[in-house]
């Protein structure tokens, strides 16, 4: 292929995706009073912590442009406006996943949305497995880092600086000083965070216990099937970031039972309460 028609090819494919960014940031807007400042992705079973909210607007993800649909139980799929704390923020009611089939740009999309709508800090949570032997069900875990084990990445393919640089740099994805605060908030509310490293794997399946031996060895507390992408695009799109997981199962490769899902989703749903605090107690301080 000659240079000047790869050349558009590039420019053809950024176009598209900067439209498509700029119609759901415009739907978006239209529907919403507030510009939101924090960006919120509440993830499976944590759907009520958007409840805190002070509502503005409530939008199904099939009514903006562009936006996948979760298929997932435990993700909504509702875009919701409102205030958290007295701040006004953006919450995702869900959020989409490698394993559903979805493109890694159908997943970095809704962070893109968010930083076009003013967003400039972004807290996200998700369930996850407890690969640290120290770990309970029922833990809270800031990340702390992470490891990307799913063979893809939101930022393969043209780039254009209107989203971000080439090669940013990943040295402190997660925000410290907003990590530290998060701890202490917790410890202050009674409630001993953990801090870790999150290993992202595909799914659906979950892992082995030779994976889970492995993923001792590389260094992960806990492991799960998002959040990476949607930070990977947040840090490319230069947002603040501060990351909860909650464990929901011991990952033991020596003593590994057959994952109990209903169990997984009382779990989640137990602690949903204290992240819902947690959100309105850090939200001032984002």
């Amino acid at each position: 292929m000659r240079k000047g028609a790869f050349a558009s090819d590039w420019e053809k494919t950024m176009t598209g995706l900067l439209e498509k960014i700029e119609a759901a940031r415009a739907y978006v807007a239209g529907r919403c009073r507030l510009t939101p400042e924090i960006g919120i992705i509440l993830g499976t079973g944590l759907g009520p912590v958007a409840a805190s909210l002070e509502p503005d607007a409530d939008i199904s993800y099939g009514d903006i442009p562009h936006f996948a649909r979760p298929t997932v139980d435990g993700h909504e799929g509702r875009w919701i406006s409102g205030r958290v704390s007295g701040r006004p923020a953006a919450v995702m009611q869900g959020r989409f996943h490698f394993y559903e089939g979805h493109s890694m740009e159908d997943i970095a999309f809704p962070v893109r949305v968010m930083k076009a709508l003013g967003v400039k800090t972004i807290f996200i949570t998700n369930i996850a497995g407890g690969v640290n032997p120290g770990y309970q069900p029922g833990d809270l875990m800031v990340i702390t880092d992470h490891i990307n084990l799913l063979g893809a990445n939101p930022l393969i393919g043209p780039n254009t600086d209107a989203l971000g640089p080439r090669f940013p740099d990943m040295s402190r994805p997660y925000d410290k000083a907003l990590a530290g605060r998060l701890m202490a908030l917790g410890a202050a509310r009674g409630m001993a965070l953990k801090r870790g490293v999150y290993a992202c794997m595909s799914g659906p399946c979950l892992e082995t216990a030779a994976e889970y031996r492995m993923l001792r060895i590389l260094g992960a507390d806990a492991v799960g099937m998002s959040t990476v992408p949607e930070v990977i695009a947040a840090v490319h799109a230069g947002l603040r970031v501060v990351a909860l997981s909650l464990i929901t199962d011991a990952c033991d490769p020596d003593n590994l039972e057959p994952i109990d899902i209903p169990k997984i989703m009382r779990v989640a749903g137990e602690a949903e309460p204290k992240i819902a605090q947690l959100v309105r107690d850090l939200v001032p301080e984002m």
